[in-house]
């Protein structure tokens, strides 16, 4: 009997089209335990998404060269700190700007978020309710702001400076990032367009990956990188245990991600989307890393472990416009193609000479391109032209205003070390001080 029961729920779950029942059960569920049960769903999956940061800084901690680590570990508590100081004081109401973007409004709106008043809850926390704490909300979005900073990190790795990044990071996540977040999650006018990224493979993933790809551009790649034949020189890192470390936390912190994008868990339907989205989630991911794992061994006659790190998470953007919808088979094959896709697009970058030191463009970029596509596939209300035309407006604001700030950091401060400095490595020239000091440091 159990095997039957098992049997039934594989077949289902595999090709059967969700069919969601949010609606049940909500009437009995009493108001204030709704209330708490969305604030619990925000808390747990923002400290989730908050420990991405961690597999963010191992990640890059592994990729690059032992000369480099302390500075990627700088960069990612400076970025992760930055952005919590930047996003309450003009971020958060800048993606929430309602009916107006009136100076009053913003300035209540910080003022709400500074003593976490519950805008709209009477005494007994019931009447007039808002649908979860104003804490909670605002730290669960905090870490997707957080986030798309940290996309940028690891691609500019080995040459930057460490304040013009820094300089970077606060105007990304203080106006870029939250105001095209705005025009979907703000319901502004992408969404009004019926804009489908139920937790943002475009808004997040493809915003820091445009950031990147513009700044790789103006910076330029690392020394010895290409030969002036064209000849790609592949440079390893330092560390492929910590780079593979922070692949798991990653996927555990994605559970989060788009779990808590589900916004509520205060009926038996919320909760059961919610379950469906952390099964479809996670095969979106394993079949990122299994198809980047046969690629490899089938194109270079072995497998290469950093293609392998880099499908899974290529799988995990490719899953996070629409999570939800998706039956397993539809999880796997969208995964699946995420996987490809970074496996072709690292060389891709390499032909036009843009070195993207741990892969973060394929990955968050060209997989959160293809994310957002392929809502169409298992979301009947969502439109391809609509899609596209969503992705194409965030690319060129993106690109426009991070092309911009890249080059007027640029031209008047410089964001690149010295040839010296690059050479010797950013952790004695930048910093003064090594990761490994026991260890002699690498080419």
């Amino acid at each position: 009997m159990k095997c039957a029961k098992t049997l039934t729920l594989t077949a289902a779950m595999l090709l059967v089209p969700f069919a969601g029942f949010a609606e049940e059960a909500s009437a009995v569920v009493p108001t204030d335990m709704v209330w708490i049960m969305n604030t619990l769903l925000f808390l747990i999956g923002g400290f989730l998404v908050f420990f991405m940061a961690s597999g963010f800084a191992m990640l890059e901690a592994g990729l690059v060269r032992s000369k480099n680590v302390t500075m990627q570990l700088t960069k990612n508590m400076g970025l992760f700190s930055l952005a919590c100081l930047t996003y309450y004081v003009v971020g958060y109401n800048l993606m929430y700007p309602g009916e107006t973007w009136a100076i009053d409004k913003v300035l209540s709106g910080i003022w709400n978020v500074a003593t976490m008043e519950e805008v709209g809850v009477s005494a007994d926390g019931v009447d007039n309710y808002v649908y979860a704490s104003t804490g909670s909300d605002y730290f669960f979005q905090l870490m997707f702001c957080a986030a798309t900073a940290s996309i940028v990190s690891g691609a500019l790795a080995e040459r930057i400076k460490l304040w013009p990044f820094l300089i970077f990071t606060v105007v990304l996540t203080g106006l870029i990032y939250p105001i095209q977040a705005s025009w979907k999650w703000g319901e502004g006018f992408l969404d009004a367009a019926g804009f489908h990224d139920f937790a943002g493979s475009t808004v997040v993933h493809s915003v820091g990956g445009w950031a990147a790809l513009m700044g790789a551009i103006i910076l330029g790649p690392r020394i010895g990188k290409y030969a002036a034949d064209g000849k790609v020189n592949p440079i390893q890192g330092s560390n492929l245990a910590l780079a593979t470390l922070g692949t798991f936390i990653l996927w555990l912190g994605w559970f989060g991600f788009n779990g808590g994008s589900q916004l509520a868990m205060g009926s038996i339907g919320d909760i059961a989307d919610v379950s469906r989205i952390f099964v479809n989630t996670n095969m979106a991911a394993a079949a990122g890393a299994i198809v980047a794992m046969l690629l490899t061994q089938v194109g270079y006659g072995k497998v290469d472990l950093t293609m392998v790190l880099n499908g899974a998470l290529a799988g995990l953007v490719s899953i996070t416009a629409e999570p939800l919808t998706p039956t397993l088979g539809w999880a796997l094959i969208i995964g699946g193609i995420g996987g490809a896709i970074v496996v072709y697009g690292i060389p891709l970058l390499d032909k036009f000479k843009i070195d993207d030191v741990v892969g973060a463009i394929p990955v968050h970029l060209f997989a959160g391109i293809w994310g957002t596509l392929a809502v169409v596939l298992t979301n009947p209300a969502s439109s391809l032209g609509t899609q596209i035309y969503s992705i194409m407006v965030v690319a060129i604001f993106v690109v426009i205003t991070s092309g911009i700030m890249w080059a007027i950091l640029k031209a008047t401060i410089g964001i690149r070390v010295s040839e010296e400095d690059e050479i010797n490595g950013l952790d004695v020239s930048e910093l003064g001080m090594d990761a490994y000091p026991d260890f002699s440091k690498s080419a």
